[in-house]
């Protein structure tokens, strides 16, 4: 035992080592000491509890062999990129676990060149002296929508935080019960509401509520009325809520403020694809509104962002509240934002240039042309059939949660592998694919594969796919 046990080397020789210091200069020092003790305290481990039967296994050269392969092996998982692209098969568009919104190559080529130079962030050109870094996207936005300002932080969640702080804090919000929404994560609107300081009122029933029990809950503390877009459930049936007509005429009426957290938030009006249920921020602002917030990285198609627009004596608060500089974007998501908007004041535009707007409103027959060319380039594989099928996508992002849109899919039925052993395949490869399981059958569905991953999808599937 103290002869193995003295085969095992010391740190200072084992950082020596040829061979260790190249992977060494290569990782730096901390992981490669921190793997090779592993190994040495296994090997220490088994020598103790074994002493008789590792006489070969823990000569001197084998101990060393085993860390520079331990080292490659633990480096290479290590280093390898965690967050990586992967092709989305579930036909779910703005899947919130995938990233929502994909970004178009007009959008990034803009991030890019911003972001490898120096950019006029927050410095005004026409002055030379330090500038407003919303300056450009507020033109776009009071533009595109009728609101007299705007702004934007990090995500819908902060804008409704800073909002909510900065407009009624230590002071009562009233809010429809049927409204007290969970917003994804586990993050629900009456908790964003303590945590600005703001005091919920909550009116009405789950499934009912009057203009009358907003109109009885005001009182002299009441500070905003709150209206929240069920986007990610429906109450159907006996059911009631007051419309935002109605909520503005009572703002008014007693000077409080009315705000609109939309969620999603829509430029365009997507009732012709068979989705109706989702008001434009325009017809919103128009309504008389006064706070709007809303998602970047939804229905708009754009980078991660929480977007403020309403009346400027109200937005004007909002930008002198401390919170606002711990919510505020960057140089990435501006460089993201100012080509989106650009793309919306020409709606035919936008649906080709906006990726996730292109993806929602791809009609059935450029899918069946899109299913057909993966379906034909899979026809020889051999060990398993390929189907194509009629079925429906959705558009996710707690958009539309009852509204299917026409989709197809390619159903794959392999000789020998299940479903559910397909599914495990495909998302453990370079480039996972996502599909979904349906009747215990393995499904792609084409309206989320882009025309520039068909070829890749189709080599993937036969290469890790194709055995008996």
């Amino acid at each position: 035992m103290k002869n193995l046990l003295k085969n095992i080397p010391k740190m200072d020789k084992i950082l020596e080592h040829s061979e260790i210091k190249k992977l060494s200069d290569e990782y730096g020092k901390n992981i490669i000491k921190k793997i090779s003790n592993i190994v040495i305290d296994a090997a220490k481990k088994e020598i103790l509890e074994n002493p008789q039967n590792n006489t070969e296994k823990f000569s001197k050269e084998n101990i060393f062999n085993e860390i520079i392969e331990e080292i490659k092996l633990k480096t290479f998982s290590y280093f390898s990129p965690q967050l990586k692209k992967i092709i989305n098969a579930t036909g779910i568009v703005l899947h919130t676990n995938f990233g929502r919104a994909p970004l178009s190559e007009e959008i990034l080529e803009n991030v890019k060149k911003v972001s490898c130079n120096y950019s006029n962030l927050e410095f005004n050109l026409k002055t030379g002296k330090r500038g407003i870094r919303y300056q450009n996207i507020i033109k776009y936005l009071t533009d595109l929508t009728g609101a007299e300002d705007a702004m934007v932080v990090n995500n819908n969640a902060g804008a409704v935080l800073l909002s909510l702080s900065a407009l009624a804090k230590n002071r009562e919000v009233i809010v429809s019960r049927g409204e007290l929404i969970e917003i994804g994560g586990s993050f629900r609107i009456p908790e964003v509401m303590e945590q600005s300081g703001a005091f919920l009122k909550e009116v009405g029933a789950t499934n009912k509520t009057h203009a009358k029990d907003y109109i009885n809950a005001i009182n002299e503390n009441t500070a905003l009325i709150l209206k929240a877009h069920t986007s990610n459930y429906r109450i159907v049936g006996f059911a009631q809520s007051v419309k935002i007509e109605e909520l503005v005429e009572i703002g008014k009426k007693h000077e409080i403020p009315v705000m609109f957290d939309m969620g999603s938030g829509s430029f365009i009006d997507l009732s012709e694809i068979g989705l109706p249920d989702e008001p434009t921020v325009e017809s919103i602002v128009k309504k008389g509104v006064d706070i709007v917030t809303f998602s970047g990285d939804k229905l708009l198609g754009g980078p991660q962002a929480g977007i403020i627009l309403g009346r400027k004596k109200y937005i004007e608060i909002l930008k002198k509240h401390p919170l606002n500089r711990a919510l505020r974007i960057g140089k990435f998501t501006l460089a993201a934002l100012e080509p989106l908007f650009k793309n919306y004041f020409n709606k035919e535009k936008a649906v080709e240039n906006i990726l996730s707007l292109k993806l929602i409103m791809t009609d059935i027959s450029t899918l069946k042309k899109r299913a057909a060319k993966i379906k034909n380039l899979l026809d020889n594989a051999g060990s398993f059939q390929i189907f194509l099928k009629e079925d429906f996508s959705y558009v996710g992002g707690g958009a539309f949660p009852m509204n299917k849109v026409p989709s197809v899919v390619l159903v794959i039925k392999h000789k020998t592998l299940s479903p559910a052993t397909i599914e495990k395949i495909l998302l453990n490869i370079p480039t996972p694919v996502v599909g979904r399981i349906k009747n215990d059958l393995y499904i792609i569905d084409v309206r989320t594969v882009f025309d520039n991953q068909v070829k890749e999808l189709a080599e993937i599937i036969k290469k890790h796919l194709s055995h008996e």
